[in-house]
């Protein structure tokens, strides 16, 4: 794929042809042989990369970084490397972006969305080497100043501190301006409702046809993650002899034993399900064939709309619009299935951890508040009981004489007590045996 070729005058070149079929050559001058098959061996990983679309491997990249400036210049001259300490934050960020062929096309709308953000206050033609720790914390406070919300200022703090610090790593900048600029994330409770199940039913009621019916249901009955989740359930997937539906998770299937999990068949999700079942068209894959096409685009699930016609079921059905429509369904499940489940069995039908859950799904409700006063108050009996318990026991503890712990006792520690002990009435010098 690369040749190295030397000249009668004893100066070495690298041939190759690269990803548009056209023959480059790299003069590399009177370098030692060992040298040069070293440069020609990973000119032909670069060359490789490339044509299958690839980034480079961990140690070409290092090479690259660690290579001089001339040998450096001459491999982008021929578009096999970046150009070093003059690449503009617009150019960098784009071929970060198109050279990650390890996340899935929503992540890289997310990072397009942060490197937009970013550029528009630096500037299109700002250098990553002219970009300061200052111009990390003004970009801040001008997230700040438009009112937006401390998730969302995190994640635009976050993408930028990972475009630097791939930077960073290609040892294209010094340092990263963006190490250490945080914003702490702050939950809005506000936002974080819990839809009970009166209020779902009556929206169910003005749903336009049967998918939709299944849609909420698996939304608010099986805690599923609108549209990836719901939108990938096939007919396949329920098991009705079993109770069981495997549920495929876009979202978690890039960690190990995440692609797939499976929950109990909910007695609420019968009648829905059933009822879809019954009105598919034959031969349906999908229990939910609207959007497929638009799920399947590059885009992905980000082209999905259903929080429109969502929001219209909720107007017609007289109900007041909720936050974060479909997220509070899958928090209200969680939280119903908490009081029935332990939390690592309900997390693992959910597909999350105790920690995301508790932080963004479960939810306090006032039946809590009226259950614990309730308890006190209408059972007086017992409440007399447990305060009679609860004294009996503390007066023990007080009546309890005090004792040293033996451990730090004197003889323990192999001292003698000395204000009790009889000292024998001998001279000045000590008793010696046998006299």
């Amino acid at each position: 794929m690369a040749s190295l070729i030397c000249g009668k005058d004893g100066r070495r070149r690298i041939s190759f042809y690269d990803v548009n079929h056209d023959r480059k050559t790299i003069t590399l001058g009177r370098m030692a042989k060992k040298d040069c098959e070293s440069v020609c061996g990973y000119v032909e990983k670069i060359v490789s990369s490339q044509l299958a679309g690839q980034a480079v491997d961990p140690k070409t990249a290092a090479w690259l970084g660690e290579i001089g400036d001339q040998l450096h210049a001459k491999l982008s001259a021929v578009g096999l490397a970046p150009e070093r300490n003059n690449m503009s934050l617009e150019r960098f960020t784009q071929s970060f972006i198109d050279g990650r062929h390890d996340v899935k096309p929503g992540t890289k709308e997310i990072w397009k969305q942060n490197a937009k953000a970013l550029i528009e206050r630096l500037g299109a033609n700002c250098r990553l080497t002219d970009v300061t720790v200052a111009d990390a914390e003004d970009y801040k406070q001008a997230l700040v100043k438009r009112g937006l919300k401390s998730p969302t200022i995190g994640k635009r703090l976050q993408g930028a501190k990972m475009f630097f610090a791939a930077a960073l790593k290609r040892k294209l900048i010094a340092e990263n301006p963006f190490a250490d600029v945080r914003i702490n994330a702050v939950v809005d409770e506000s936002r974080n409702v819990f839809v009970d199940r009166t209020t779902i039913y009556r929206v169910m009621e003005y749903a336009p046809d049967a998918e939709w019916r299944a849609i909420i249901a698996l939304c608010r009955f099986a805690g599923l993650r609108c549209p990836s989740e719901v939108l990938s359930l096939k007919w396949t997937d329920i098991n009705w002899a079993e109770k069981t539906i495997r549920i495929t998770s876009p979202k978690t299937a890039h960690h190990e034993g995440g692609q797939y999990r499976l929950i109990p068949f909910f007695p609420e999700l019968v009648t829905p399900l059933l009822e879809a079942q019954e009105l598919a068209p034959e031969g349906a894959v999908y229990v939910i064939s609207r959007h497929r096409s638009q799920a399947e685009s590059p885009k992905g699930w980000r082209n999905t709309n259903l929080r429109s016609d969502f929001l219209d079921i909720i107007w017609k059905a007289g109900v007041k619009e909720w936050p974060k429509l479909f997220h509070a369904l899958r928090g209200s499940c969680e939280t119903e299935l908490i009081e029935r489940f332990p939390i690592q069995t309900v997390t693992k039908w959910l597909g999350n951890s105790p920690k995301v859950a508790l932080k963004h799904y479960l939810r306090v409700l006032p039946e809590h508040f009226e259950k614990a006063v309730s308890e006190t108050i209408d059972d007086p009996e017992k409440l007399a009981q447990n305060r009679a318990h609860n004294t009996s026991k503390w007066r023990k503890v007080a009546q309890t004489p005090k004792t040293r712990n033996p451990v730090f006792s004197e003889e323990k520690r192999g001292f003698q007590n000395y204000s009790t002990a009889k000292i024998a009435a001998v001279g000045f010098e000590p008793t010696t045996r046998g006299l």
